[in-house]
């Protein structure tokens, strides 16, 4: 896909590559499905870079707005599942 992901650009490079890796996760678990703990660990370094709740729906909604992709479920189903699982999210209905 062709857009532009979220990113501060206050954050050093390495910061806005795990970032950018996060949210390529995030599209995984929408298109084929992903581990959950490849999701989880990079969800964990995505709080390190972005710790507040309310940057974090910030980026969440701006990544949605270009994707079409709502990181938020992602999250969920990553929540709701044990290590070792796959996670697959469904696409909206519209």
């Amino acid at each position: 896909m062709e857009y532009q992901y979220p990113i501060d650009y206050t954050w050093s490079t390495d910061e806005i590559v795990d970032v950018i890796h996060f949210f390529e996760c995030i599209e995984k678990a929408y298109e084929n499905g992903i581990d959950r703990d490849v999701l989880l660990a990079a969800y964990r370094r995505f709080k390190e870079i972005v710790p507040g709740k309310a940057q974090e729906k910030t980026i969440f909604n701006e990544f949605e707005e270009v994707s079409g992709y709502t990181s938020y479920q992602a999250v969920k189903a990553l929540k709701e599942t044990s290590s070792g699982q796959k996670i697959k999210v469904a696409p909206k209905r519209k």
